[in-house]
Parts: structure tokens; sequence; C-alpha cells
């Protein structure tokens, strides 16, 4: 039973609301991490750590990969590790810190992120197929302004 299927009619609307939407991101990383290993052998985590880099080109730190990630250093460690034995990761020498380098992507890892991405892109916008586009703008609208919501809600309590 999943976690939307316990949260009784008895609770809030907005309860409801967010074991939904729990279960609904649960439903599609569930596919996305099955896809991603069935497709390249590969996890969604070094997924996430591809995506970092082809945002930065020219690199990030292991620290700021971290930050990122929201993950410990030691996990982004052993995820670049794997990364580099295959070739798509590299790790670069930072000008002036020896002890300090820079991680990207190689030829290869950007290229096969590229494919990897593209494919991504598609199994999120099948997951909302049953919505017209009309209705994801809606929704992504609501959203926003919970998101918005809660933002200034957390600056108030500062």
């Amino acid at each position: 039973m999943d976690m939307e299927a316990r949260g009784h009619s008895e609770h809030p609307e907005a309860l409801r609301l967010w074991l939904r939407m729990l279960t609904l991101t649960q439903l599609i990383e569930k596919q996305v991490r099955t896809q991603l290993r069935e497709l390249w052998g590969t996890t969604l985590p070094r997924f996430d750590l591809m995506a970092q880099l082809e945002r930065k080109p020219e690199g990030l730190k292991m620290n700021e990969l971290s930050r990122r990630m929201m993950v410990t250093g030691g996990n982004v460690t052993g995820i670049t590790d794997q990364l580099v034995v295959e070739g798509l990761v590299e790790r670069v020498p930072v000008e002036g810190d020896r002890r300090a380098f820079l991680v990207r992507l190689t030829a290869r890892g950007r290229s096969l992120f590229a494919d990897m991405a593209n494919q991504h892109e598609n199994w999120i916008v099948a997951a909302f197929e049953g919505l017209s586009p009309t209705e994801v703008e809606a929704l992504h609208l609501l959203l926003g302004k919970v998101k918005q919501h809660h933002h200034d809600s957390a600056l108030e309590t500062a």
C-alpha cells in the first residue's frame, strides 16, 4: 500500500494532496531508476552527478558537487571514482592549489549524458501525458504558489 492509500478520507485535503504528490514522485522516480539501470546500467545518483557537471563544463570542486547534490563528500567521491574508471569524468588540477582539483565530464561523458538526458526528458513528459498542456500549466502555476508561500513563510521565521 502506498502512502496515499494510507491517507484516509478523514485527513484534511492538504494532507491528502501531499501524500498524492509524494506517491507520484516515488512512482516516477522508481520508473526513472529502472530505465537508467536497464538502458545504461547506471544509477540515478550517477545521472544526477553528471547533470551537475553538464551545467558547469569547466568543472566543479568535490565540495561544490557534494553541496549541489545534497549528499556527503564520501558518496560523491565514490560515484566520481567509478565514473573516472569508466572514462566519463576526469579530475583536473586547480591552478595554484596543489591539493584541489575539478571534476568535469569527458567528451565521452558529455555524449553519453546528452543521450541519457534526452531520454530522461521523454520519460518525464510521458509521466504527465494524462494531463492536457493547459492542465500541466495550471498544476505548475498552483505548485509555484505553494512554493512561493513556503519560501515567504521561511523568510518571516528567519
